[in-house]
């Protein structure tokens, strides 16, 4: 009985470091594309990132958008940026779902479609992603594709400004004059409520 223990053991081991070793030449394939890609070798980049992303790699979707989306070492064409930012967003990655957002919001390699631009953002948004957020509170200021509403245009500039967009702070700043004493404070309130989904 003795003999049988340490096979399983064995086993576990041999199966972790399978793992390991699938691992180790995807992430330096895909660091192989960072590197390529830093220095402007898209081609290089392109080559690296596109059997990843072929595989379901999420990160690799988002760059190759970004090739397209660019026109870096390919055409520029907003369809496949389209195409490969919805497979990464639809795996949770934040900078793809508010690229698509974006491209929605503009009508870039699809019709302009504010609900879906919103949805795209606020799913971006609720990981913390700032643009997201700045985006959704201009939606809000101007009433594009919602209604119009200053309490949460400034909730949304405020959490945007809180994680890093500068432009938020500056406009936050500039809506405020427009809102009562109450809308301000209601605003405050949601923003200071409002927590990032975990991932």
């Amino acid at each position: 009985m003795s003999n049988n223990r340490p096979m399983p053991l064995r086993f576990t081991l041999v199966l972790v470091l399978s793992f390991v070793c699938l691992a180790v030449p995807s992430w330096a394939d895909f660091q192989a594309g960072m590197d390529a890609n830093n220095r402007g070798d898209y081609a290089t980049a392109l080559r690296e990132w596109q059997p990843l992303a072929e595989q379901g790699d999420a990160l690799a979707q988002y760059n190759l958008g970004v090739l397209y989306r660019k026109g870096r070492g390919v055409p520029q064409d907003d369809v496949h940026a389209r195409q490969w930012y919805e497979k990464a967003a639809a795996q949770g990655q934040a900078k793809a779902q508010f690229n698509l957002g974006a491209l929605y919001f503009n009508g870039a390699g699809v019709p302009k479609d504010y609900r879906q631009a919103l949805r795209w953002f606020r799913l971006a948004a609720d990981q913390g992603e700032a643009l997201a957020q700045t985006k959704i509170a201009i939606m809000y200021d101007d009433g594009q594709g919602v209604p119009q509403d200053f309490v949460q245009a400034h909730k949304w500039y405020n959490l945007a400004a809180v994680n890093g967009d500068k432009p938020a702070a500056e406009l936050r700043d500039a809506l405020a004059k427009q809102m009562t004493p109450a809308q301000i404070a209601e605003a405050q309130k949601l923003a200071r409520e409002w927590k990032p989904l975990k991932k």
